[in-house]
């Protein structure tokens, strides 16, 4: 007889927990562990990682899912492990052997290749990835052995290190901007070298000003209390921090959470985030046009007085405009 499952009481958390997504599940996968060991009513994350990819993954909960979409958008830093003179038929260890060649690679070789694909690249979006054609993602057809036309897109690769640890392996460094495909940047690294490649392995060590540092796993997560696990959270608008900060008053707070312009000596400015004096509390993203302050994204009331029902934390912002 199997025994009965244990309802989770789920409530309102408002916040994001940085994880250090762990080998082997999906983004998914390590969103619903959190957000069941939070008991969270809602949660989403800010863009994938690989089941063979770990490291940084922000996990948005509550209010702060309004504002995952920012990250999205957010430059990255990764390591790679790069097996050279395999090329696979996923563009990472999970695949088939499709292809083996020879490696003779020297230091002038990787020096040439790093700087080939340091600045504005183009690339081809891999077959294995998420992207969709006709609303179904492209590594379904690549399963079902169908090859569909990708146009290539312009990426940046603000730095790249490739360094060799041994004749046949890279560690590959490497901060991109949105819409880089690692996985495919270590192939074309490969194919440059003359002996084809794939990863071995993915890390991410950086998304958008969040690092390793502040991060914690599932496991030392599940080990918490329910209070600890809570005091993981950072405030919504950590989301936000390069946003220039503008304070309103009471009267003026209330109409633009209303979605009501307010008019102010203001400069033009595309990325505001909005608080209110009294109380002190997160309202939302605006932008600035010919002194109005225009609302984007806003929390409702009813997010805010949870939000200071809990034990207050520090924000995130040095610059203030009033």
């Amino acid at each position: 007889m199997n025994a009965p499952r244990t309802r989770v009481q789920r409530r309102p958390v408002h916040g994001v927990l940085l994880l250090d997504k762990p080998l082997g599940l999906s983004s998914n996968q390590a969103l619903q562990r959190a957000k069941w060991l939070l008991r969270a009513e809602k949660a989403g994350h800010t863009g994938t990682l690989d089941p063979l990819a770990t490291g940084v993954l922000p996990l948005c909960f509550g209010a702060a899912t309004k504002f995952s979409q920012l990250h999205l958008d957010a430059d990255k830093t990764y390591v790679a492990g790069v097996q050279l003179g395999f090329k696979t038929s996923t563009g990472d260890a999970e695949g088939d052997v499709i292809a083996e060649r020879p490696v003779a690679v020297t230091a002038d070789d990787l020096a040439r290749v790093q700087a080939q694909f340091t600045g504005p690249i183009r690339q081809v979006p891999p077959m294995h990835s998420a992207l969709k054609k006709d609303g179904k993602p492209l590594y379904e057809y690549a399963r079902e052995g169908v090859e569909i036309e990708r146009p290539p897109r312009d990426v940046l690769i603000h730095r790249l290190s490739l360094n060799a640890t041994a004749p046949d392996f890279l560690e590959m460094e490497a901060d991109v901007s949105k819409g880089t495909y690692i996985r495919t940047l270590g192939e074309d690294v490969g194919e440059a070298l003359g002996c084809g490649a794939h990863l071995s392995s993915l890390r991410r060590t950086a998304t958008g000003g969040f690092d390793l540092a502040r991060c914690i796993t599932l496991e030392a997560l599940e080990a918490l209390s329910e209070e600890e696990r809570l005091a993981q959270l950072l405030p919504a608008e950590a989301l936000v921090a390069g946003h220039t900060r503008v304070t309103l008053g009471t009267e003026d707070a209330a109409r633009f959470l209303a979605g009501l312009r307010r008019r102010g000596d203001w400069a033009d400015n595309e990325t505001v985030a909005v608080f209110g004096s009294e109380p002190p509390a997160f309202l939302g993203t605006a932008h600035i046009v010919a002194n109005e302050l225009i609302p984007g994204r806003l929390l409702n009331p009813i997010e805010i007085q949870q939000i200071l029902l809990n034990a207050p934390v520090p924000h995130f912002f040095c610059e203030t405009t009033s």
